[in-house]
């Protein structure tokens, strides 16, 4: 079993940064991909970026491409993402994700894909 901890929100105003991490408990990080997704008040859990097994391919959302960026270290066995010049709409619970292997182009923002979650943290951008 994989255990997932995310860490690095909080109350931010609009415009500024954060960076969220994600420890993992895997072995080997190349071995699995990562995926990061969040989740506003009332709204549907939606992908956000993942980076993939092996050769670290990375996938962005349309709403977050340029301003958020995803890396792992695979010494620390833990993956990051910088988000930067943030909205409100930014706003929610972030999670990060694991799946053992690669994954499909058409499905790194597919919840499915993935097999074990962490708890989540909470970002807040609000002026």
């Amino acid at each position: 079993q994989v255990q997932l901890v995310e860490s690095g929100g909080g109350l931010v105003q609009p415009g500024g940064s954060l960076r969220l991490s994600c420890a993992t408990s895997v072995f080997t990080l190349d071995y699995y991909t990562i995926g990061w997704f969040r989740q506003a008040p009332g709204k549907e859990r939606e992908g956000v970026s993942c980076i993939s097994n092996s050769d670290g391919r990375t996938y962005y959302a349309l709403s977050v491409k340029g301003r958020f960026t995803i890396s792992r270290d695979s010494s620390e066995r833990a993956v990051y993402l910088q988000v930067d010049s943030l909205k409100p709409e930014d706003s929610g619970v972030y999670y990060c994700a694991s799946r053992y292997g690669e994954i499909s182009t058409s499905g790194w923002d597919d919840e499915s894909e993935y097999d074990y979650w962490g708890q989540g943290t909470q970002v807040t951008v609000s002026s």
